[in-house]
């Protein structure tokens, strides 16, 4: 399973959705599936963007977590 860290990072750098949608120029929609862990494709260059605005690599943003049932 792939977690989307959005959540803690707009929690640590105290930005709301809006905000980050504005900056990176991401539809408010994909930002709020990406903060809920809802989204089920990432484009590249969102990633980007949000690695930028948030000054972070990509690890910051993603993070690989094992599957139990492939253990």
């Amino acid at each position: 399973m792939i977690k989307i860290k959005l959540s803690d990072l707009l929690g640590k750098h105290k930005m709301t959705q809006k905000a980050l949608a504005e900056i990176t120029h991401i539809r408010p929609a994909t930002i709020s599936k990406m903060y809920y862990e809802e989204t089920k494709r990432v484009d590249i260059n969102q990633l980007n963007n949000i690695c930028s605005a948030f000054h972070c690599e990509i690890s910051d943003l993603l993070e690989y977590i094992p599957d139990e049932k492939n253990r």
